[in-house]
Formats: structure tokens, sequence, C-alpha cells
């Protein structure tokens, strides 16, 4: 299927600091792509080109073959949904819908009909007719996202659409994420969240340095990885003394999450779970249980943003004066 957002060679840069440098990216109608990638990596000025907010100092940005920051009626394909909650709060929710349908352009006599299939796509019919600044924030986002969708657009952009929200909340958004991908939506999603970008997307995209640093389908960027030897997880009984420490270091493993569980990429020292359970207790690691599992998708991030070597026949080599001979 062709590429409803094209995404050609674009640079940008804000402050004399150049964010994005040849980024290429494409989307087809019904695909959920991931972006991944560190705070200030460029995720959402990338949003915002796709957006149409921002026109790219290179290159070209085009929404169904057309110019979503030159053409208005380019922008109506898409639906915009930022991080911050962009709502009237003193307006009820299905109030916020009609008002959002209004500026989407919507004719009067249509309004009613496209504010009633977004409460149902998003779920919200039981609070319709609530006051938004009185929603929990699950509701509030969901509310964003059905605002986002009432010129029926064919590419939806989200920035962190559950943040800040709980397990709950979550699955209802995504449930939503996931109605529009059946519909046949494009959706473009920025997230930091791990099993989210593993759960919705078909295809991820890591941003690192002012560029995609790699993409693919996500199943077959996995399917790659695992043929590799698995990961070791430790999960400590309590949290690890600066020698403890150090051995779990010397050992391969860096702290995951909370602190209590440390991972390794690869089999430390060939060892399998037991013998490298019962080698930790005996240099003082107070290790209560070694897992072995499957690399995710935070390992192929982890490999994607790690820096390269440079080629041994680069090393020293002066970059060629401009207009110079090679």
């Amino acid at each position: 299927m062709a590429p409803l957002l094209t995404i050609s060679g674009v640079a940008f840069g804000f402050g004399g600091r150049r964010i994005l440098d040849g980024v290429d990216l494409a989307l087809a109608p019904g695909e959920t792509l991931a972006l991944l990638g560190p705070n200030g990596a460029g995720k959402t000025t990338l949003m915002r080109l796709a957006a149409g907010r921002l026109a790219p100092e290179a290159g070209s940005v085009r929404v169904a073959g057309r110019d979503p920051h030159a053409e208005r009626g380019a922008r109506r394909a898409i639906g915009w949904v930022p991080q911050e909650i962009a709502l009237y709060p003193r307006l009820t929710a299905a109030e916020n819908l009609g008002v959002f349908a209004a500026l989407a352009g919507l004719p009067r006599r249509a309004r009613g009909g496209a504010v009633a299939q977004a409460l149902a796509l998003a779920g919200l019919e039981a609070v319709a007719g609530r006051v938004v600044g009185q929603l929990s924030g699950g509701y509030q986002r969901r509310v964003n996202i059905a605002a986002s969708l009432m010129g029926r657009p064919g590419l939806v952009l989200l920035d962190e659409p559950t943040q800040g929200v709980d397990r709950e909340a979550r699955a209802e958004i995504h449930a939503v994420l996931g109605r529009l991908r059946d519909e046949g939506a494009a959706i473009l999603i920025a997230t930091h969240d791990f099993a989210e970008a593993e759960r919705l997307a078909s295809r991820v995209a890591f941003v690192g340095r002012g560029r995609i640093l790699r993409e693919g389908r996500l199943a077959d960027l996995l399917a790659a990885l695992r043929r590799g030897p698995p990961e070791h997880e430790v999960v400590l009984a309590s949290g690890p003394d600066a020698a403890a420490e150090g051995c779990l270091r010397r050992a391969g493993f860096a702290p995951h999450g909370a602190g209590l569980v440390w991972r390794a990429s690869e089999r430390a020292g060939g060892l399998d779970g037991a013998a490298l359970l019962g080698q930790l207790r005996a240099q003082g690691v107070p290790a209560s249980e070694v897992r072995v599992r499957a690399p995710g998708l935070d390992a192929l991030y982890l490999d994607a943003l790690k820096p390269r070597a440079v080629a041994p026949a680069m090393r020293g080599r002066a970059a060629p004066r401009a207009g110079a001979a090679p």
C-alpha cells in the first residue's frame, strides 16, 4: 500500500542546534509506527513536522502527496494529539468535541453525528455530559484523542498518549488506538514505554543523534536479535553494597528499572542460570533469582543507540575541505 506519510531527507534546527538531520520515514494506512529515543532526540520535533506545525529547513514532508505546512487542506487529514491536554476544562466532553468539530470545518448539520461517532470510538459515552476538568487524567486523555478525530483523519499523531495515567486507563487508550488501526488509520506514536510500543506497533524507529538509527518491522527486528544468546536477569533480595555492585558489573550486568533487577545482554561467563546464581551468591551478591529471557524491545533500543566504532581506515583522517579533490 502506498505511504500516507512520507518524510524525505528532512533537516531541522533550533537556536543554532541541528535537531534532525537527513531523516527519512514512511507510514502506510493501517500501520502503527512507534518512535523511540531519549529525551531531546527529536521525536516531538519530527511529530510536529509531520503535523505541519513546523516547516523543514531541508527535505520534504508529504501527507497524501501534499505539504501539511503549506496547505490547510492537507492538515485536515491529520489528527494531532500533543503530550499536553488541549481541552476546554469548563466544557463537557461532548461540548469539547463539538468545538473541535467546528474547528475541523465540519458543517453544523454534521457535527452531532461526528461527536457521537468519536464518543463511541473512544468509549466515552458514559462521560459525554461531564465537565472535562472534573474527569480523571485517563478520561481526559481519551477526550483529547477523540478531539483529534473530528475530521476523520487518515493520519493520527500521538505524543506520549498514556503519560501519567494508571494501568486501566492505559488499557482503554490502547483499545482506542487498536480500533483506529483496524479502521485503516496510519498511526505515529512517540513513547518511552517499551511495553506500549510492543503492544501497539507493527513497526518501530529508533531516533538518536538527529537521525533514524534503525527502523523496521518489530517482528523482524526481534527475530534477528533473538537468534543471538538469551539475556540473563538477576533479581536481588536487597540493594547491593559496593562490593556486590562491583561483582555484578564485572559479570556484565547493569541495573534495570528500580535497582533490584540487573540485566546482562549475554550469558555471563557462559554459565547457565543455576551456576550463575551460585557463583554470585558465593561472592556476596544478594541474588534471589536468575532468569533467562529472550531479548525484547529494550535490548533493541540499547543496541540501536549505542555509539558505533569508527572504521579503522577512517581513524586519524582529516575531513576533506569543501571543494578539495579526493
